[in-house]
């Protein structure tokens, strides 16, 4: 793997942090290490008694971690659906920050990113699963158009699954970011100013082929089962199909529940209190283009048991 001195900028550092109202002896999950700037931060508020697991599916992160030398500090290499491995309201706090970290983009060789030719990855642990340029060797116009719709909000799914499939027919398999490019901008004629025509099909890709919402999904029920009362839910999306997954969870277990099947028995009791949303100051976006879009909600896990 090539190396460089890709940096990363955490996004929305302090408010992530002051909004898990650190008890200092308490136990933190960190599901999205990384490149630890939350973690480090997280780390410095801590008690001796204090601990904070961190989880992270990309090597590279996880061998950023190891520079960590803090007997109170543990880093897992698996993805944040596994955090209900933790014992049952034994957390007193989960921050998810989902964002893809700069030097992945950056990196040429992870095929994240457009703007840079390397081959066409995209995966966050890059010692299991498909590639992306594996999965579009083989895939129907259908099974494309679908993703690249459902995923990347693109209007022109189908175009662009068209395309693809026509450069395989002519080419054969695609293998690098910047010929994916290339036939997307050969398909997608219109663009919202500034934005790249290949943006919303690298991202329907990137996130498919992570399975990334499906375990953003687990991550957040588990944090039901992991989080104790008092503990604080805190989750940094960074686009739409993220925060409302986000909002609706948040949503819906923070409010009572009735059974129309037994409408005099007592409701189920709301798990968590939603405490609002917060977003980048001009400040930070303006040093930092890349955290305009994101967007923090936070919740208290309720009394009750899951």
């Amino acid at each position: 793997m090539v190396k460089g001195t890709w940096t990363h900028r955490t996004v929305l550092l302090n408010e992530a942090i002051t909004a898990l109202q650190v008890n200092p002896d308490g136990h933190y999950i960190d599901a999205t290490f990384g490149r630890g700037g939350h973690s480090r931060l997280l780390l410095s508020q801590l008690s001796p008694l204090g601990r904070l697991t961190a989880f992270d599916k990309d090597l590279d992160a996880v061998a950023e971690a190891q520079s960590i030398n803090d007997p109170r500090f543990s880093i897992r290499h698996q993805g944040f659906m596994h955090l209900d491995q933790m014992p049952e309201a034994s957390i007193a706090g989960v921050l998810m920050d989902l964002g893809v970290s700069s030097p992945q983009i950056d990196n040429p060789e992870r095929g994240f990113s457009f703007r840079n030719e390397g081959p066409l990855d995209m995966r966050m642990d890059t010692t299991r699963g498909q590639s992306v340029a594996e999965w579009l060797q083989d895939a129907s116009i259908e099974s494309m158009t679908e993703v690249i719709r459902d995923y990347g909000e693109e209007r022109f799914a189908g175009l662009v699954a068209r395309a693809i499939d026509r450069y395989r027919q002519a080419s054969g398999p695609l293998s690098t970011t910047a010929e994916l490019a290339d036939v997307v901008a050969s398909a997608v004629k219109t663009r919202e100013p500034g934005k790249d025509p290949a943006t919303r099909t690298f991202q329907a890709l990137r996130i498919f082929i992570n399975a990334e919402l499906e375990e953003l999904e687990q991550a957040l029920k588990a944090s039901l089962k992991v989080l104790q009362p008092g503990g604080r839910l805190v989750v940094i999306s960074f686009h739409s199909l993220e925060d409302r997954i986000v909002k609706q969870f948040m949503a819906a277990h923070s409010r009572e529940v009735y059974d129309r099947r037994a409408p005099f028995a007592a409701p189920k009791v709301m798990q968590l209190k939603a405490l609002g949303r917060t977003k980048p100051s001009d400040e930070e976006v303006a040093g930092n283009p890349r955290s305009r879009s994101a967007v923090m909600r936070v919740a208290e896990r309720t009394g009750e048991a899951a």
